[in-house]
This record gives structure tokens, C-alpha cells and sequence, in this order.
């Protein structure tokens, strides 16, 4: 916001030390949100809701035991329209925005992460890089399939040996006619056996070269490209995380999303995005662990009264409760910067890292307020407990964040 002042008149002002006087103009960052929810938000609220207690709740720890990826489960959010939510309605999608997208997660991640986190990542990823990068035609060809449900997306960059690493990324790419030959591999894929189309990061340059990398959408069905091996996980065990094998795939040129070798810039600007549906997601599990910590601990009875009623319980919700409410905001605003179409590196990082963190802390203390029973698979805080700790890593771990998050406050 800009304020104009007399600067004659600022002998007698108790400045802050982060206004800055530029000749007669004083620079004063503030955020300008509304936190009233919209009457979208809260439709879209209460239609995850309402799915989610009545078709995920019942099956969440029978998928969790089997790692079941529940794919008609996915069709049917498809069909709500909670799997193109930022997808404009041109292309088949809802034509919502951040505000809403958010608020999907994070409903979806109180009852069940794992399906909040498949959710996440097909429309973040797949989906997200898709819009924001692929020409009109491709938008045409893939987005309504992927917005229905008819399709599953999934997103690889992450390789065995590149992790936070993805400059030095092994699986290759070269053009032979007017087609692309792609060979090596992906893993820690979400939808890596089950997604219907993928949008693949592949080295067309030399290595570490940040121009030399280039983004492929590849259909499932394509000779050469399938499957590997299923992770066996600690949480989030009903979104199917696995390999993608690449042996002398053939994509045609018109498959590549922007221009060849900027694949990787275009990958990290889909992980500012990612990483505001990872923070809503952790925002989710938090939810989710305090809201049963605080309905066990009014029940809970221990030397003749509630154990709410004891003060080492009520600081520990208290904690929560605050962490929690301090994570929402940063979330909200990464969404809001996201929506005006505004730099949002440092703010998502920002939200990823401490909503994340903030989910593990709250679904740990949820665990010990439940006591032995939080141990046990009959209340769902052993499942958060267990789910949340993904959100630390995937999408960039908590120290990845803190160099993004550092690396924009020290540039010039």
C-alpha cells in the first residue's frame, strides 16, 4: 500500500523500521486479504465435506492396510468437479480459484491424507503444468479429460539419484525426426502405475544445464512407457507413489509443453503452486489431529474429571490451536498472492514449510493426548500421525524450503 506524507511532518512520527522513505513516499508493506470466507469457498467446503464423510471416512483405514489407490473413488470427485478446481471452465474444469482450491484440500486431508494428497498432485501438477504451459491445442486434448476424472495425471521429476537435485536428472530425451526418444526413469511418482497421462521432465541439454531439461506429456498406452515398482510407505498408503519407466519411448513433437529446454524453469514454477496445495494439505492433517484431540480430551475422563480440564492438556491444544491458526494465514496468503497472479515463491515456501512442520507437531501431541489409544488404529490421529510427516518432504523437503525462503530474502 502507498501512503503519501508531508515530509515535513514526520519529526514527531515513531516510524517503523521497515518504512522506507523514498522523497515523499512512504513504502508500507502490508497484506491486503479479506478473511471473510466467499460464499464459493464455503460451497466447495461443504461439498468435500460432505464426499469425503460419505465416501472416504469408510473406507480410509481399509485402503491404508491394502495401500488401495480407491481410482473410482477419484472418478467420482472428478465428477464434482474436485479434480479441474482451477481449471477454467472452457477447458471442463470448476474455473475456481486458490481460495477454493485450498479449502478442497484441506477438508479432504482432515478425513483422509492420502486421498487430499492424490487430489493435490493431480491438480496441481499434472493438471497445473498442463494450463500453464501447454499451447491451446494440447489444453483442448488434455485438460477435459483430466478435469472429469476420466483421466488420472501424474507429474515426474524426481529420479532415484536427484531428489532435491533434479539438475542432474539422468532420464534423457532426443530428437530423432520429429519425435523425441526418451529413456531412463522416474520415481516417487504419485499415479506412477495408474495415471492415464503424465507430464515428464527429461534432459534434452547438457547435465546441469537449468535450459536443458524439457517437459513431454506422455499418454499411458505409449510403447515404451510403464509402471515399475510400487513404494511400500509409512502414510499417505492409498496414494499410489511408484516408478515410471521410460525404454526408447517415442513422444511426438507436438507433445512438448512450451519450448524445448525450459522444462525446468517452468518445473519450478509449477512447485510454487504445489507446494500452496501442500501446505493446505499439512493445514488439513493438522485440522484433523487437533479437532479429535480436543473432542478425546472432553471425554476422557482421568481422576474423576475431563482431562481437558488439566492445564498440561489445555497448553498443548492451546499450542496447536495457535500453530494452526498461524499456518492458515500464511497459507491464505499464498493463495491470495497466487490468484492476483503475484510472486508467490517466498510465500509458498513459506506456508509449505511451516504448515507442514506445524502438521507434524499437532498430530504428535494429538497422539499423546489419546495416550495409549492414539497408538492404536481405532482413532484416527495413529493415521495422521503417520501421513503428515510426507508433507515435510514431498514437493521439496523443510530444508529445501528454508534455501528457497532464505535465498529471496538475501537477494538484492
Amino acid at each position: 500500500m502507498i501512503v503519501k506524507i508531508n515530509p515535513n511532518s514526520t519529526k514527531n512520527l515513531n516510524l517503523n523500521a521497515e518504512l522506507r522513505l523514498k522523497s515523499d513516499i512512504f513504502v508500507v508493506p502490508k497484506i491486503m486479504m479479506n478473511f471473510s470466507e466467499s460464499e464459493s469457498v464455503s460451497m466447495v467446503r461443504a461439498t468435500v465435506r460432505d464426499f469425503a464423510e460419505k465416501h472416504v471416512k469408510p473406507n480410509v483405514m481399509k485402503w491404508d492396510e491394502s495401500q488401495e489407490f480407491p481410482i473410482s473413488t477419484m472418478r467420482a470427485m472428478g465428477e464434482l468437479g474436485l479434480l479441474g478446481i482451477v481449471v477454467p471452465q472452457e477447458y471442463g474444469g470448476s474455473g475456481f480459484g486458490y481460495m477454493e482450491y485450498v479449502a478442497a484440500i484441506e477438508e479432504m486431508a482432515k478425513v483422509c491424507g492420502s486421498i487430499g494428497l492424490s487430489m493435490a498432485a493431480h491438480n496441481s501438477l499434472c493438471t497445473g503444468h498442463i494450463l500453464s504451459f501447454g499451447n491451446e491445442e494440447q489444453k483442448k486434448k488434455w485438460l477435459p479429460k483430466l478435469a472429469s476424472g476420466e483421466w488420472i495425471g501424474a507429474w515426474g521429476l524426481t529420479e532415484a539419484n536427484t531428489g532435491s537435485d533434479a539438475m542432474r536428472m539422468q532420464c534423457v530425451a532426443k530428437k530423432d525426426g520429429d519425435h523425441w526418444v526418451i529413456n531412463g526413469s522416474k520415481n516417487w511418482i504419485t499415479h506412477g502405475i495408474s495415471g492415464n497421462v503424465a507430464v515428464v521432465l527429461a534432459r534434452t541439454g547438457d547435465l546441469l544445464d537449468s535450459h536443458g531439461i524439457t517437459a513431454f506429456v506422455v499418454e499411458r498406452g505409449t510403447p515404451g512407457f510403464k509402471g515399475g515398482k510400487k513404494e511400500n510407505k509409512l502414510g499417505m498408503r492409498a496414494s499410489e507413489t511408484a516408478e515410471m519407466i521410460f525404454e526408447d519411448c517415442r513422444v511426438h513433437e507436438s507433445q512438448v509443453l512450451g519450448n524445448i529446454g525450459d522444462g525446468f524453469i517452468q518445473a519450478m514454477k509449477i512447485l510454487d503452486g504445489g507446494r500452496i496445495s501442500i501446505a493446505a494439505l499439512s493445514l488439513g492433517i493438522a485440522k484433523g489431529a487437533y479437532e479429535a484431540a480436543v473432542k478425546y480430551a472432553k471425554e476422557r475422563e482421568q481422576f474423576g474429571q475431563p482431562i481437558a480440564n488439566f492445564q498440561a492438556i489445555g497448553f498443548k491444544l492451546a499450542d496447536m490451536a495457535t500453530q494452526i491458526e498461524a499456518a492458515e494465514l500464511l497459507t491464505l496468503e499464498a493463495a491470495d498472492l497466487k490468484n492476483k497472479g503475484k510472486a508467490v515463491t517466498k510465500v509458498g515456501a513459506m506456508a509449505k514449510y511451516y504448515a507442514s512442520e506445524v502438521s507434524v507437531k499437532c498430530a504428535n501431541e494429538a497422539v499423546q493426548i489419546f495416550g495409549g489409544y492414539g497408538y492404536t488404529k481405532d482413532f484416527p490421529v495413529e493415521k495422521h500421525y503417520r501421513d503428515c510427516k510426507l508433507c515435510t518432504i514431498g514437493e521439496g523437503t523443510s530444508e529445501i524450503q528454508k534455501l528457497v525462503i532464505s535465498r529471496n530474502i538475501l537477494k538484492a
